[in-house]
C-alpha cells in the first residue's frame, strides 16, 4: 500500500465525516455540531464532532488517523503475526442517541489498519459495518435497514450480505445477558481480498449506506409522542449499549490500549442511562416484545423474499 492510497481512504474517510453529519444537522432546528480537533503524543490525531440537539439527545461522529510503534493487545490477540509491528489506523465512527425512544439509537464504523515492520511485507485490512438498536421496533423499519445493508453489499457478491450479517448477529450480543444489542446489520473486518481497490469500494459503499438506511426511520418517528414509561424504558435499554461498548467492543479497547483520546472515545456512550435491579418486562407488553421477538437473530429480509417470490 502507498501513500497515494493511504491518501485516498483519508479524503473518503473525510467528506464521509462531513456528509454524514450535514445529514444529522438537517433533521435539527437550531443545533449544530461542534467540533474538537486533538493531536496524539504517539503520532497522529483527529477530529470529533457532537451534536446535543432537539431530535439527537447526543451524537458523535469522529475521524481518527493515529499511529504506533507497537499494536495494542486488543487487536494482535487474535492475530500475533501483527506483534511489534508500527501500525497506522485511520477511521470514522460514529453514535447516535435519539432523545425519542420511538427512534432507534444507531452506530456505523469504516476504517482501515496498517501494519508494517522492517524487512516484511506490508499487511492491511479493513473493517466496519453498522448496526440499529431500538426499543420501541417496528418490523417495517427493521426489514428496510437490512434491505439498504443488503444492497451495498450486493456489487460485491450475492453472499456478502449474509456473511456480514451473520458476523454482525455474532459480534454485538452480550454474551453475559444472553442477548444481541440490537437488530444487527453489518459488521467485517480483516477485509483484503481482492485487492486495495476492491476493498476500499467497499468499505465506501457500507459508509455511504448508513444515512440512506438510518435516516429514513429518524424521520419517520422523530415526533412520535411518547410518556414517561417509554423515556424509562429507553433509559434502561441504554444500560445494555454501556455495558457492551466497555466490556467488549474492541473499537473501545483499541483506543483506550493505544493510548487515544479518552474523550473521543467514550463519546459512544449514552449521555442519560439508568439501571434498575432485576428489572423484567411485563408479558404482552411492547417492551416484552423487543426480547421476544427482536433481540434474537433471524432472517428480517424473509418476509418480503416471500412476497417477492
Amino acid at each position: 500500500m502507498n501513500q497515494e492510497q493511504i491518501n485516498q481512504v483519508k479524503n473518503y474517510l473525510l467528506g464521509l465525516q462531513n456528509s454524514i453529519c450535514t445529514a444529522l444537522e438537517s433533521e435539527e432546528l437550531h443545533a449544530r455540531f461542534i467540533e474538537d480537533k486533538w493531536s496524539r503524543r504517539e503520532g497522529g490525531g483527529g477530529q470529533t464532532r457532537v451534536l446535543n440537539g432537539d431530535i439527537f439527545e447526543q451524537g458523535g461522529v469522529n475521524f481518527s488517523h493515529v499511529s504506533g510503534f507497537n499494536l495494542p493487545a486488543s487487536a494482535t490477540a487474535s492475530r500475533p503475526e501483527l506483534a511489534n509491528r508500527q501500525f497506522e489506523a485511520m477511521g470514522v465512527s460514529l453514535v447516535i442517541h435519539p432523545k425519542n425512544p420511538y427512534v432507534p439509537t444507531s452506530h456505523a464504523n469504516v476504517r482501515i489498519f496498517i501494519a508494517k515492520k522492517e524487512g516484511e511485507p506490508t499487511i492491511w485490512w479493513f473493517g466496519g459495518g453498522f448496526d440499529l438498536t431500538p426499543f420501541y421496533p417496528f418490523k417495517e423499519d427493521v426489514v428496510h435497514w437490512h434491505e439498504t445493508a443488503r444492497a451495498a453489499c450486493e456489487p460485491f457478491g450475492m453472499d456478502v450480505y449474509s456473511k456480514y450479517k451473520k458476523w454482525c448477529d455474532e459480534y454485538f450480543f452480550l454474551t453475559h445477558r444472553g442477548e444481541t444489542r440490537g437488530v444487527g446489520g453489518l459488521f467485517f473486518d480483516d477485509l483484503n481480498e481482492g485487492g486495495f481497490e476492491h476493498c476500499f469500494a467497499f468499505m465506501q459503499s457500507v459508509g455511504n449506506a448508513y444515512i440512506q438506511a438510518y435516516l429514513p426511520i429518524v424521520q419517520k418517528h422523530k415526533n412520535t409522542p411518547y410518556g414517561e414509561r417509554e423515556r424509562n424504558f429507553q433509559l434502561y435499554r441504554r444500560g445494555r449499549y454501556v455495558e457492551f461498548n466497555l466490556v467488549y467492543d474492541r473499537g473501545t479497547l483499541f483506543g483506550l490500549q493505544s493510548g487515544g483520546r479518552t474523550e473521543s472515545i467514550l463519546m459512544s456512550l449514552p449521555p442519560v442511562v439508568n439501571w434498575k435491579y432485576n428489572w423484567q418486562p411485563e408479558a404482552g407488553t411492547p417492551e416484552a416484545e423487543l426480547y421476544e421477538t427482536y433481540l434474537k437473530p433471524q432472517n428480517w429480509l424473509q418476509t418480503i423474499e416471500f412476497i417477492n417470490n
